[in-house]
Order: structure tokens, then sequence, then C-alpha cells
């Protein structure tokens, strides 16, 4: 086991991104049915109904599972660095410094290749890290 590599981190999140696009887009059907007039998907509130599904989304299976759908496809599991399973403080921390992590141009993310132990900003923030589980 090792700590994931940088494109098998951007392949969990792209199976995971399409998995919350379809949730977020569920989510918003009744949204509009009752808003009834011209939908505006930049509308302060429906960005914090986003913001909300995918806190959901991640923080659960983290904390649940140890990992998404996306996560599982790729063989990386979120561990402490005792192996253990992150708390849902942990994993609150890990999301959104996720989110900072994206702001300076993906800095976050790209951090990891020059960080000694190859972690994130959200990986350190949060005393997380992702582990590669390759299959036998």
């Amino acid at each position: 086991m090792t700590n994931a590599s940088l494109p098998r981190r951007l392949g969990a999140m792209l199976y995971d991104g399409i998995l919350i696009f379809a949730v977020v887009f569920a989510a918003s059907i009744p949204i509009v049915a009752i808003r009834g007039d011209v939908f505006e998907p930049y509308d302060l509130g429906y960005r914090a109904i986003v913001l909300g599904i995918a806190y959901l989304f991640y923080v659960t299976f983290w904390h649940r599972y140890g990992r998404t759908l996306g996560m599982q496809s790729w063989g990386i599991r979120i561990e402490t660095p005792e192996q253990g399973q992150p708390t849902i403080g942990q994993c609150s921390i890990r999301y959104l410094v996720a989110l900072v992590s994206w702001a300076p141009l993906g800095l976050g993310y790209l951090w990891q290749l020059f960080d000694k132990d190859g972690l994130s900003w959200h990986d350190r923030a949060s005393g997380t890290r992702l582990r590669h589980y390759p299959k036998d």
C-alpha cells in the first residue's frame, strides 16, 4: 500500500463528480417545480444546497465506508496515519480544505507532488491520507 497518486485521485474525483452531478440534478427538479420561475443556477441559496449535497456525499462515505464509489473504483481508501477510520470532524475538515485547495488553480492538490510525504493540503489539515490498495 502506498499513498494514492495525483492521477489516481483525479480519476476518483471524476467518477464522484459524475455521481454528484446526477444527485444535484435530481435534487434540482423539486427546486425548479417549487419556484416556478426562471431558475438561476448561480443563486446563493442554490449554491449552498449543492455544497451541502456534496458535503453529505463525501463526509458520509468517507466516515462510514472509508471511500466513495469513485475511490473504490480506483482502489483508494481514506485513513488516519495509524490506518484507522477518520472521524466526522476529520472528514468535515478534509472537505472544507479540499474546496480551498481548488481555489488557487488546484495548488492544494498539486502540493502532493512537492510534499515530502506526498500529501495534499486537505490531507495535512485533516490528519488523513489517501492510500492505494492494489487489487490482488
